[in-house]
């Protein structure tokens, strides 16, 4: 008599190069798997529990400076470089790998006040408020640098001297930001007027103005490349087309903004910081209302800038906290704050997507992670899956009352909770004002209710 029976060979159920971990055969029918749903919130409760115990976001602080830090650019092209400039006239380009000063000068007689893109290699722009842009080229000291074999832009540490521009170009004013074109030798100036430069030219090629007294900040879209965006000390933010050489649109809000960013996925969409401790999205082609209002901060909100991805914002304010949002979402995910850091002018993403830095009135540049609990360095097969997992894991119980005051649970100064205690009462007292205002008037008195979205747009011109 034959008997036939099942046959596996050990090779075929064990991973190549280990001899510890075999192939297992798994029913996932769920009637054998009676205790399913608990074991998954036993795992996602320790998940997340485990998340905030590792989340140490602080990476370092990039010092140098003695004044504070007002604006910073990065290199669109090579991750590690970043050029941020100072209340005392210093330029610094930085290595954040190495976490050191690699060129510095005194660029200015006067604060810096904008510092735009990397042009065509290492070339830069920094404006200020001694009336003047300059041109900057890190590589072109020779006594100031060596360059390596392995890469011909590394350069070594430099001590702060005063280095010799590209070019120079003259202001009828003060400027207070600068942008530069994608691909053209363009870039823009804002001041008591919006000025166009071509890098050829001494003199502006083009002069914007829709009756603004004074332009706090000037964005060139990365996209579309022909559009401006501005913003005024009347409250406005203006849209301006160099195709026609014409303002598109005025948009007047309930308070000044600081800061403008455009979505670089989307080309119609930006966020502007507003000082009513708000940031508001809006959509270019329909500004009657925000799109999005991004809360939370409890002072006004002094930058803001997209993740490469357009996914995410991070903004820096007033109350001395960086703040990272997702771009759909009207509250912020995370926190970040030190106790010596102070107020937050310009804060910036890597092209990675994996930092977030900040530049503070302290004097010191800070380098976060993106995702407070992310592991640095590389990780193997098994890692990566158990963490996707528990991603998994968290976003199915994250309704969980006990996950989600985990998950949301943050540290702040005593200050802050102050503050936002402070400001939900006073928001609360207001919307019970208005609700008793309305139920005590007449119903054909009554004035339509105002959107939430709707609320800061005092109006909008064409």
């Amino acid at each position: 008599m034959k008997v036939k029976v099942l046959s596996r060979s050990a090779e075929e159920h064990t991973r190549q190069r280990s001899n510890d971990i075999h192939k297992l055969q798994r029913n996932l029918d769920p009637t054998l798997h009676p205790f399913e749903k608990a074991r998954e919130y036993t795992r996602a409760l320790n998940a997340v529990k485990v998340e905030r115990m590792f989340a140490k976001p602080f990476v370092g602080a990039l010092s140098g400076h003695v004044d504070g830090v007002y604006c910073m650019t990065k290199h669109p092209r090579q991750l590690d470089w970043l050029v941020s400039g100072g209340g005392d006239g210093d330029l610094r380009l930085w290595s954040l790998s190495e976490q050191k000063t690699l060129w510095a000068t005194v660029g200015h007689k006067a604060m810096v006040t904008g510092v735009s893109s990397f042009l065509e290699g290492s070339r830069f722009l920094s404006c200020s408020n001694d009336r003047t842009v300059k041109i900057w080229d890190p590589t072109a000291d020779s006594d100031d640098y060596t360059t390596t074999s392995s890469s011909s832009s590394t350069l070594t540490a430099t001590s702060t001297s005063i280095k010799t521009p590209v070019a120079t170009y003259t202001g009828k004013g003060a400027f207070s930001g600068i942008s530069h074109h994608r691909s053209d030798n363009v870039f823009a100036t804002s001041g008591s007027e919006i000025d166009i430069w071509n890098h050829d030219r001494a003199e502006p090629v083009q002069t914007l103005n829709w009756g603004v007294d004074t332009i706090n900040t000037v964005k060139f879209n990365q996209t579309e490349t022909n559009i401006i965006a501005s913003t005024g000390s009347d409250r406005t933010i203006i849209l301006y087309d160099l195709r026609t050489s014409q303002p598109v649109t005025k948009l007047i809000l309930a308070m000044r903004t600081n800061a403008i960013a455009w979505n670089p996925m989307e080309a119609f969409n930006f966020v502007a910081a507003n000082e009513d401790h708000n940031v508001y999205g809006f959509d270019m082609r329909k500004m009657d209302k925000a799109q999005n209002i991004l809360k939370d901060h409890v002072s006004a909100v002094m930058s803001v800038d997209y993740s490469p991805t357009g996914e995410e914002i991070v903004t820096g304010g007033y109350d001395r906290t960086v703040r990272l949002f997702n771009a759909r979402q009207g509250h912020s995910r995370d926190i970040y704050h030190t106790n010596r850091m102070q107020r937050v002018f310009s804060v910036l993403y890597t092209m990675d997507n994996k930092y977030v830095l900040s530049g503070s009135d302290d004097g010191n540049v800070r380098l976060w992670k993106a995702r407070a609990s992310e592991k640095m360095g590389v990780r193997d097969y098994r890692e990566r899956a158990h963490l996707e997992y528990s991603e998994k894991l968290k976003d199915k119980f994250a309704a969980v009352p006990e996950i989600r005051r985990i998950s949301h649970h943050r540290n702040v100064p005593k200050a802050i909770k102050t503050a936002t205690k402070k400001k939900s009462i006073m928001i609360n007292a207001r919307k019970v004002k208005e609700e008793n205002v309305r139920k005590h008037t007449k119903s054909e008195n009554l004035a339509e209710r105002i959107p939430e979205r709707k609320k800061p747009v005092v109006g909008i011109k064409k």
